[in-house]
């Protein structure tokens, strides 16, 4: 079976796997599944934009490659499969560590990441609503040094793979718990305190595969004795809508406004 295809039958199982899990053993008890958003985040994030996106990031990669010609040096390709694949998981996951730590710190980078956290139920399909320039960004940075640095083809395909998995993983609203394996992997359980709105809790927490950056770097927060119950933005202002939401991300904002979402 082809790679790609063997790719999506997996993500489309592990989605079904989610959904039905989620309404078994619900995080948050009284979520539906055609939540405010869904189609939205499920055609137009999550199908549309990542099609289009991903042809635009696919060229910019081969452009610069034509230019740079790094990929010829085949600087990984002698490495065992199972290296390569763990090397680039660990790497850009610890990138996108420190950039989406950042973007909750810096209130220009905050306009591009706002959109992610105006959903209001948080499920296994809100992960998919990203502004357009910031998966831009990260996938340009995520999948440029895999094809440059010679890696083999299968390993893109791989890392996009468990990317849509995980991503669906740690916004799905499951109610599980982990242990001590939650101090390495992430999870719902933590993951939806990032989200969270109570208090100041939903600027901490930023690992997406790897818990162990939070821990490590003093931003972990998993409270054991309640759960987080509301998400989305504190801004009434914040709009509906694919279109609306990526062109607010250009609108003039009150001086002194704070990046964090609780506040934006």
């Amino acid at each position: 079976m082809n790679s790609q295809i063997m790719s999506i039958a997996i993500m489309g199982a592990a989605a079904t796997t989610y959904v039905i899990l989620e309404r078994l053993f619900p995080y948050n008890r009284g979520q539906k599944l055609l939540r405010e958003g869904f189609w939205d985040d499920f055609a137009l994030y999550t199908g549309l934009q990542s099609y289009i996106l991903g042809i635009i990031i696919t060229n910019v990669i081969l452009w610069t490659d034509s230019r740079v010609h790094l990929s010829r040096l085949s600087i990984v390709a002698g490495w065992p499969l199972l290296c390569q694949v763990i090397f680039f998981l660990v790497t850009h996951d610890l990138y996108i560590y420190l950039f989406h730590r950042l973007q909750h710190h810096s209130p220009l980078l905050w306009r591009i990441h706002e959109a992610h956290h105006s959903v209001k139920d948080v499920d296994w399909v809100a992960g998919g609503r990203s502004h357009s320039l910031e998966i831009l960004i990260n996938q340009t940075i995520e999948f440029a040094p895999i094809y440059l640095l010679g890696a083999a083809p299968v390993v893109l395909v791989i890392k996009a793979t468990i990317d849509a998995i995980w991503g669906m993983w740690i916004h799905s609203n499951i109610g599980v718990k982990t242990g001590a394996l939650q101090y390495v992997i992430n999870g719902p359980e933590m993951h939806r305190w990032h989200h969270a709105i109570e208090n100041d809790e939903n600027v901490r927490n930023f690992g997406t595969k790897l818990a162990i950056w939070d821990w490590i770097f003093g931003t972990a927060f998993l409270p054991r004795d309640r759960k987080a119950a509301d998400y989305g933005l504190t801004n009434p202002d914040y709009p509906k809508g694919y279109l609306a939401q990526h062109l607010y991300a250009f609108t003039r904002r009150p001086a002194g406004s704070s990046a964090q979402p609780k506040a934006a």
